[in-house]
């Protein structure tokens, strides 16, 4: 959590391109991102710089090269573009640099062909005047950036303030429910991985750290290694701007080149080729799509405009036999009575693996939506094997459940990845508990409901009551005591 000093730094930061002029927030977020983007690169450079030095060697592939950018007019030399070098610039000369020379080579520094370099050709320098690009640099420069969960925790109070986030369906997702569902479905270094509407890369970011601290012989392999940098990582958005934030995020986090494309993964030609083994989502929900820009492959699954049920029969065709997911859907997924709804859920559960229904609180998501959502934890078989449904009632999620989330202690997600982890135990367990099985043929003969409420068994405590004559003895015999007191307080009175 960003609070105190750090919170009113972030603020400050906010409040000078608004002042400056810029009053759009994806904007301002966008031109945020691309500053801090150039920082890092710098610092990545200084942290190999000392190491060569320490060894006696030279720099491996260095994002600054010795030399000049033979693309530019002026020749300036690659150095130049550096964060530690232009910053020390008068105002004039610093926003001729980052506009004239560091965002051009920005444009160009992915390699050729890559979703990267697709993202960035877009890439604009929006910020007016020398005097507010100082400003901000001055601000920029004062907030601590070395730390990956500080950073993260900044990055994640700059997106809270989108006045935009929370419309058609779209919702950023707290890290820390990310986390669960990447610690949930555990990702390998073998995985092919994708989020058919990516925002800014939550999921894959965290997958990406899952792998660096479980699986430290990726390294060992020239092959892992390059499977990690390349077809490991795929995203797709609909939003320009958020593809562009998700490619400089997975580079900031070490990925080189994962694919980040700027799509709409439900329309004609959407990646559903059924190669991934390892989906990690929250698709945009509460939203509707004009059915003529629909896949048709799509509607012949299931006829509906609603995009919750059209992202998750997307997401089994994107995966191969074996492939598994978590997925953020709204409760209404769960039980609702469309013939669009029910077929979606017969999908999961008669053709592939329904393992999970993990229902969040109703707070999860705010201050965007009050909306209650579920994960849902399957895996594609293409020939059933759904032979018991795992469900487990989050009451607490380590945050309040009000607009502002401040932390708590009551936490049940380490509960839910526990027994996730040792699910035989929970055969044990009983419907009046915060988790418990259900065997399928039950849920088929409630009509596929998968609402945690139909099957949970609500416990009532007995309570023994006194007798209503008992009650009624007592009363009059305050009412006896009562009339004395005043008897004597008249004659105290007289």
């Amino acid at each position: 959590m960003v609070t105190g000093e750090l919170r009113r730094q972030v603020d400050k930061v906010w409040d000078a391109f608004w002042s400056g002029g810029i009053a759009n927030p994806v904007e301002v977020i966008e031109q945020i991102t691309y500053l801090l983007f150039i920082r890092r690169l710098d610092d990545l450079q200084l942290l190999a710089e000392r190491k060569a030095a320490r060894f006696g060697e030279e720099v491996e592939n260095p994002v600054f090269p010795d030399g000049y950018d033979s693309d530019l007019p002026s020749r300036r030399p690659y150095r130049d573009l550096r964060w530690s070098v232009f910053t020390n610039y008068a105002p004039a000369e610093m926003f001729e640099v980052v506009s004239e020379h560091v965002f051009p080579w920005l444009r160009r520094l992915g390699a050729e062909g890559s979703s990267y370099a697709r993202n960035m050709r877009d890439a604009r320098f929006t910020i007016p005047t020398p005097a507010l690009l100082t400003k901000v640099v001055d601000l920029l420069h004062e907030i601590p950036m070395e730390d990956r969960d500080t950073k993260g925790d900044i990055y994640e109070y700059m997106l809270s303030k989108l006045a935009t986030s929370g419309t058609n369906g779209q919702f950023r997702t707290a890290r820390h429910i990310i986390k669960l569902m990447v610690d949930l479905q555990r990702p390998r270094p073998d995985d092919l991985i994708i989020d058919p509407a990516v925002g800014t890369a939550g999921f894959l970011v965290a997958a990406e750290e899952y792998l660096r601290k479980h699986h430290p012989e990726l390294w060992a392999d020239a092959g892992s290694r390059a499977h990690f940098n390349g077809p490991m990582f795929t995203a797709y958005d609909s939003d320009a701007a958020m593809a562009r934030i998700a490619s400089m995020n997975m580079l900031l986090h070490g990925v080189e080149n994962p694919t980040i494309e700027r799509a709409d993964a439900l329309s004609e030609g959407h990646p559903g080729d059924d190669r991934y083994t390892l989906v990690l989502a929250n698709p945009p929900f509460a939203g509707s799509l004009d059915q003529e820009t629909v896949s048709k492959d799509l509607q012949k699954l299931v006829k509906t405009r609603k995009t919750e049920l059209l992202f998750l029969v997307l997401m089994i065709r994107m995966l191969r036999n074996g492939g598994r997911a978590a997925v953020i859907v709204p409760e209404g997924v769960l039980f609702g009575s469309s013939n669009a709804h029910k077929a979606v859920r017969k999908l999961l559960i008669d053709d592939h693996k329904l393992d999970a229904v993990i229902k969040l609180p109703s707070g999860t998501f705010k201050p965007y939506t009050g909306v209650s959502t579920a994960i849902l934890l399957f895996t594609k078989t293409s020939s059933g094997g759904t032979d018991r449904v795992w469900f487990y009632d989050v009451r607490a999620d380590g945050m309040t459940l009000d607009d502002k989330r401040t932390p708590i202690e009551a936490n049940d997600l380490p509960d839910v990845l526990a027994r996730w982890q040792n699910l035989d135990a929970e055969t044990a367990r009983l419907r009046t508990d915060q988790s418990f099985f259900v065997p399928k043929q039950e849920i088929v003969d409630n009509g596929y409901d998968l609402s945690l409420n139909r099957y949970k068994e609500i416990e009532i405590e007995e309570v023994e009551h006194r007798s209503p004559v008992e009650i009624l003895d007592e009363l009059d015999a305050l009412e006896v005591e009562i009339q004395d007191g005043l008897t004597r307080l008249r004659e105290m009175l007289a």
